[in-house]
């Protein structure tokens, strides 16, 4: 692959899909990409013709938006392939239309109010997995004690990182004394209503996850040489046999 494609496609892994929370390198959606001269034509694929257009446009807009970032790049070109919205898509993406420029009066969120929803949401489900970790590393702790919890006391790897993250793309504090277990703002909810608040997060979590698992083995059937583009999904020591078992 010519330099100039990989660095493309190192670009495009800091792309996420806004309901999945992973790269769109990982998932398999990248399905080309082409260098010729500076400019870079790249295709899009999904799993189905009918998922969600504003996802899809989310997505294909933000690869525009980090490759046309690349030095030496001077013209970039995104196509979303056999999607139900392709040529609405496609046509806004090429006249750098925007999202309500898009989709008009059907755009009925801009796109950094639809990108904040779904941030909050893989937030949420970060914080899940580093406190689901910690309960399962140490039998003793009760899920009343993760209200006293701070980054600090969180075991360095992938998850911490993941939460760290998340938390930056809010704009909230990552410095080690902060609590773990917050709301969309920051602020630390109530001891006393720690458990309720971890079965939410637990609820968002496990449907993001399952989604993920879905999403990839639905462009599997519709893509038969995507398989191979798709990263393999690390195990998440927060997810739990029998949850396991049935991905």
């Amino acid at each position: 692959m010519p330099a100039v494609e990989e660095r493309a496609r190192a670009a495009l892994d800091e792309v996420y899909d806004p309901e999945l929370d992973e790269p769109i390198t990982d998932l398999g959606f990248v399905r080309s990409i082409e260098a010729r001269g500076s400019e870079l034509n790249v295709h899009l694929r999904l799993p189905t013709s009918f998922c969600s257009p504003n996802f899809a446009y989310l997505m294909a807009s933000d690869a525009k938006d980090v490759l046309t970032a690349l030095p030496g790049v001077e013209r970039v070109v995104v196509q979303l392939d056999d999607h139900h919205d392709s040529d609405l898509i496609n046509r806004g993406l090429a006249a750098d239309a925007g999202y309500r420029g898009t989709f008009g009066s059907e755009a009925e969120k801009d796109l950094e109010e639809l990108r904040l929803t779904f941030r909050r949401k893989a937030h949420t489900a970060a914080m899940e997995r580093a406190l689901t970790g910690l309960l399962r590393a140490d039998a003793d702790l009760a899920e009343e004690q993760l209200h006293d919890v701070t980054l600090g006391d969180l075991p360095e790897g992938r998850t911490t990182s993941a939460l760290l993250r998340r938390r930056e793309s809010l704009g909230l504090a990552v410095t080690p004394e902060q609590p773990v277990l917050v709301d969309d703002h920051g602020h630390p909810y109530p001891r006393e209503e720690v458990p309720v608040r971890l079965r939410f997060a637990r609820s968002i979590r496990i449907s993001i996850d399952g989604n993920a698992h879905f999403c990839r083995g639905l462009l599997r059937t519709r893509y038969p040489d995507s398989g191979s583009d798709q990263a393999p999904r690390p195990q998440d020591p927060s997810t739990s046999p029998m949850e396991a078992r049935a991905s």
